[in-house]
């Protein structure tokens, strides 16, 4: 099952000619799943070749104005689309204020029913069928939240040649066992579905830091994550100054990025300053050798791992 993930804006605070400002979106089965909504949002998403028209959910980490500028113009791009899908909105306090206000001071007329959830407390606050999405509090100057997108553990591998061993005849007999159901034999038998299948699978896990200093809870949030996606405003050089603004540097997220034994780091969150990210990059790799840094338009395919 295909997970992409596109990062559609990777500057921090102010735009530049080649990075735009956050806003992190993953592609599953149909759905959009964005992390942030920097302003010029839907052009970026024109020219990444993606939709208006899906079922979509916006994560807003915190209310500065890189983070959540986007929302008022995606909106009014997709009522000018004649979008119809719900679209879900999740954030800390003040996102409900601040769509409400765009929708009583910007006049355009609304296509589509909008959902918004103010976060309050960290854990689960998206549970779907197949996913959930967590959230805890982040270290940031003002109120804000780190998000994980968690799959749901998937069966185990099916075993046809245990299942013949067992008598099991192959055909809807042994979909029933993949889906977890127990079966009966023409002989009176039960095999269950332990019996032909290996042990249950994770899902894949995305973790999305926003900005954020390092805290000491994050590490454990982003445990075993297949891609953790982290602040890194400013070089190792700037630490004391990424102290004040509440930032993050390349260091810090490897240090988090190893010790949460993630697969993967990207570092995003980019200040104009940095016109090549090389040395971001070294930083990190000396202590998380599988580290990237976003461009804009990046694209990562999250493959399924068969255990």
């Amino acid at each position: 099952m295909s997970l992409e993930v596109v990062f559609l804006g990777t500057a921090g605070s102010i735009p530049t000619p080649k990075r735009s400002l956050p806003a992190v979106l993953i592609k599953r089965k149909g759905e959009q799943i964005m992390f942030d909504c920097g302003e010029s949002v839907q052009r970026q998403m024109i020219t990444a070749g993606l939709g208006f028209h899906r079922k979509m959910k916006i994560f807003v980490t915190h209310m500065h104005g890189d983070h959540v500028l986007g929302l008022p113009g995606l909106i009014q791009t997709m009522a000018l689309l004649d979008r119809r899908e719900k679209l879900e909105v999740y954030g800390p306090p003040g996102i409900r204020k601040f769509m409400e206000s765009i929708r009583e001071t910007v006049q355009f007329a609304l296509t589509f029913p909008i959902e918004i959830r103010e976060v309050e407390e960290a854990g689960a606050i998206c549970e779907e069928k197949e996913y959930s999405v967590q959230a805890v509090w982040s270290n940031h100057v003002i109120p804000g939240l780190a998000y994980a997108l968690v799959e749901a553990p998937r069966p185990g591998k099916f075993y046809p040649e245990k299942a013949k061993a067992l008598g099991v005849p192959e055909g809807p007999l042994w979909g029933r066992l993949q889906h977890g159901k127990k079966v009966k034999l023409e002989n009176g038998k039960v095999v269950k579905p332990e019996m032909v299948m290996g042990p249950p699978r994770p899902g894949r896990k995305i973790v999305y830091t926003g900005d954020t200093k390092p805290f000491n809870e994050l590490a454990k949030f982003a445990a075993n994550a297949d891609l953790l996606i982290h602040d890194a405003t400013l070089d190792d050089e700037l630490a004391e100054r990424a102290e004040e603004d509440g930032h993050s540097t390349p260091s810090q997220a490897a240090k988090t990025a190893k010790e949460a034994k993630a697969k993967k780091l990207v570092l995003t969150h980019i200040s104009a300053r940095y016109k090549d990210a090389s040395t971001l990059l070294k930083q990190a790799k000396k202590i998380f050798k599988n580290t990237v840094v976003a461009e804009d338009f990046l694209k990562m395919e999250i493959p399924l791992l068969d255990q």
